[in-house]
Order: structure tokens, then sequence, then C-alpha cells
């Protein structure tokens, strides 16, 4: 399985990449924003996306809809990460098409929980 994950944090892409290892996942990118990940998606093929919510300039939810409305990577799994857990933010996310919802802080297991359900 290849990952890419999305977070403007080095250390957060650090720590899901940590986690992903756990759960032997290996392949794994990362990009820091929006724009890098499409133009990333774009040039590879990924078979899922766990991208950050709160980001510049593009938010995950701006990056979320841009990839739902891509006809070449519209059916990328795409689970969503937050520290808050606001009904608001995951209903909207849920309107615009996104896997699954994960409230930060989780951990490895809850982190794979969450992939198996989309994959």
């Amino acid at each position: 399985m290849r990952v890419l994950v999305v977070d403007e944090y080095k250390t957060m892409q650090r720590i899901i990449r940590h986690f992903l290892k756990q759960i032997n996942i290996i392949e794994v990118d990362e990009a820091e924003d929006g724009p890098t990940a499409l133009q990333r998606l774009r040039e590879s093929r990924y078979d899922l996306v766990i991208c950050d919510e709160k980001m510049d300039p593009m938010s995950g939810l701006d990056l979320l809809k841009e990839i739902r409305s891509d006809s070449h990577l519209g059916r990328t799994p795409f689970i969503m990460m937050s520290a808050e857990n606001d009904p608001d933010k995951v209903k909207a996310a849920r309107d615009a098409g996104v896997s699954n919802y994960i409230i930060k802080p989780f951990d490895a297991d809850t982190l794979q929980k969450k992939i198996e359900d989309v994959v």
C-alpha cells in the first residue's frame, strides 16, 4: 500500500510515518500542503491519503474537494485528521466525500482501524 501523508508540520508527518511503519505500511510519501499533495497525486498513484484538516494555503477540506472532483483521483480513499472534534467540520468532510475521520491525538491501533475501514 502506498500512502500520502499531508500535514504542514514535519513532526506530525514523522509521527504518522512511524505509526504506519508499526502497522507494516512502509511506502509513505509526505506533502506539507494541499497544492504539493495535488501535484504528487497527479504524478504518482497512491492507495490512500491521510490529511490534516487545518492547513494553509489550502485546507484539508479543500484538498478533499479537489480530489473528489478529479476524474482520475476521485476514488482515492481519504482520511481526514483534526485536532478539533467539531461536529460541523466532520459533517462538512462527510458531505465532501471523506472516507474516514480521525481526531488527534491517536495511536497506531486507531489509525490501523480507520485504514482497514476504507481500503
